[in-house]
């Protein structure tokens, strides 16, 4: 059960109407680091968490994140107060109503479509998709993931901060990402409660592939550190790093099947074989101009001999008789 305090969590001050920053808060309503996002992801893995202590953290979260959405719209709808009325009433001159829609970014957009109000896209213009939502339904994937998500949340806090001079709004956004670190920090505490917690899942790693680092960068500048030295991995590099890494396979394919799956699979592979010996003339022989290259019937060689320019050019065909192509203007 849900109930709806009419107060916002955080006072919000908006100094002065910016259609254009607005634009840009949109970011976190509608966005895939935004609100909205966060709190469906955590919702949904409430949902069905079956340990009492994360469900409850979950809910928890999920429900702030909700009214931080609150606080994100209602900065956006300040901001866009001046503009809202204007496209609303139409008061002011027609020239000068169009500067003020148009100042920047996709403010025009939000203006005329949505008369100023929330919209659920970032800012520009996507629309919000429960693509988003990146749960997959194990808890210390999902933490991690969450962990992640609070992370990029933060950082476009802080980019939302730089690039407003209103005190009122940068405080309020200064506030929504503290709390993105606050719950970085749960979600971290929550993590490593679970024991063992790596790797995720079930299922061990194959013993033989666990500790193997391979370098598969041909070339110079290749860089060790504390993700592929030490004693905790073998270093696997040159030609052993590019071949198969199963010892006793030998990199191939195969597949199983019936003998009637057999017969339809090698006559639809008869009947779709490529000739080897053709060269069949093709549409782009037929519509080529100079800058093809060579076309079917004449070498690459000669093909640098043709003009660069030319308004027509004579091509010579496969059967000896001459076309001429050309280039459109």
């Amino acid at each position: 059960m849900f109930a709806h305090n009419k107060r916002l969590q955080y006072t919000v001050r908006v100094s002065q109407t910016n259609p254009v920053l607005a634009n840009l808060m949109l970011e976190q309503f509608g966005g895939p680091q935004g609100e909205l996002a966060a709190a469906m992801r955590y919702f949904t893995q409430a949902i069905a968490e079956d340990d009492p202590g994360r469900r409850d953290m979950l809910f928890d979260i999920a429900t702030e994140e909700l009214s931080h959405l609150e606080i994100i719209g209602t900065i956006v709808c300040m901001l866009n107060k001046g503009i809202k009325g204007a496209i609303a009433e139409g008061l002011a001159e027609q020239g000068e109503l169009f500067r003020r829609m148009n100042q920047g970014g996709d403010s025009h957009v939000t203006s005329l479509l949505y008369g100023g109000g929330t919209a659920l896209t970032n800012s520009g213009g996507v629309p919000w998709t429960a693509a988003y939502i990146d749960t997959i339904g194990e808890p210390t994937a999902d933490l991690r993931s969450n962990i992640a998500a609070e992370a990029r949340a933060k950082m476009i806090y802080e980019r939302l901060i730089n690039v407003t001079d209103d005190s009122g709004v940068a405080e309020a956004l200064g506030f929504l990402m503290t709390r993105e670190v606050a719950h970085q920090k749960a979600f971290e505490k929550a993590l490593y409660s679970i024991e063992p917690n790596f790797p995720p899942g079930k299922l061990p790693g194959t013993p033989e592939f666990r500790n193997k680092y391979f370098n598969m960068s041909i070339g110079e500048g290749d860089m060790r550190g504390p993700w592929n030295q030490g004693e905790q991995w073998e270093f696997v590099d040159g030609q052993q790093a590019l071949t198969n890494a199963d010892a006793g396979g030998d990199g191939s394919f195969s597949v199983q099947m019936t003998p009637d799956q057999q017969q339809l699979g090698d006559k639809a592979k008869e009947r779709l074989m490529s000739d080897l010996d053709s060269d069949p003339t093709t549409g782009a022989d037929l519509g080529a101009g100079p800058g093809a290259g060579a076309i079917t019937g004449e070498s690459a060689e000669s093909d640098d001999e043709l003009p660069e320019n030319p308004v027509g050019a004579q091509r010579t065909g496969k059967d000896g008789s001459s076309k001429t192509t050309r280039t459109r203007r």
